[in-house]
């Protein structure tokens, strides 16, 4: 049998990766409008378009390029952001999934700087090596938000370099442009060094 484009609940200590669905938008409407000062560079809906929002991430995943998920605290069962896989690259045989990108992803401010990111990268990139069995994960923000670039940095990413006019840009008044997009990644080979580092990171005192 080959690949299977599913993505089921991934569970950690912190937070809980569900399948995104139409349950989650009052939630999403909440967490999107606590506090915008770090979302410069990054896709996040206001609360009067999180229904759109999610209709438009279910039609790419329809369209079989994006699996999202809504990321929930355990300890309220709220939703407080979203993120996905993104982009399946089958570049051997097309039943065998070789690379997949992590993205479309954002926080509430008070989600933020908790563990819960690292958690959520921790789950995608287990479920991505371990179940998927993938070359690579892939990485990529605007290449101007350092923010974004220290915390991908953060959870054992790679930095691979800039591409040129890559990706659309989701700076405001840059609608219809493209952006320079910093590209990051972790490989196989890498993985099992970089589990152990985020592991004890996850199990440090916060």
């Amino acid at each position: 049998m080959g690949f299977v484009w599913e993505w089921p609940v991934l569970e950690g200590e912190l937070v809980r990766l569900e399948p995104l669905g139409h349950q989650h938008v009052p939630d999403l409407a909440v967490a999107a409008e606590e506090d915008r000062s770090s979302y410069g560079f990054t896709w996040v809906p206001r609360a009067d378009e999180a229904g759109r929002y999610v209709d438009e991430q279910l039609a790419r995943a329809a369209s079989g390029r994006l699996a999202p998920y809504a990321q929930v605290l355990r300890s309220t069962g709220r939703a407080v952001g979203a993120t996905s896989f993104w982009d399946p690259r089958f570049a051997l045989t097309p039943d065998a999934l070789s690379a997949v990108e992590i993205g479309f992803t954002w926080l509430a401010g008070s989600a933020q700087g908790t563990g819960v990111n690292t958690e959520a990268k921790y789950l995608l990139f287990r479920h991505a090596f371990e179940v998927w069995h993938v070359a690579r994960v892939d990485l990529k923000t605007d290449a101007r938000n350092l923010r974004s670039r220290a915390a991908i940095e953060a959870v054992g990413a790679t930095f691979e370099g800039v591409l040129r006019n890559w990706s659309r840009s989701w700076a405001p008044g840059e609608d219809g442009q493209l952006r320079d997009s910093a590209i990051f990644s972790i490989t196989a080979q890498e993985w099992p060094a970089r589990r152990t580092r985020l592991e004890s990171r996850l199990a440090s005192p916060r």
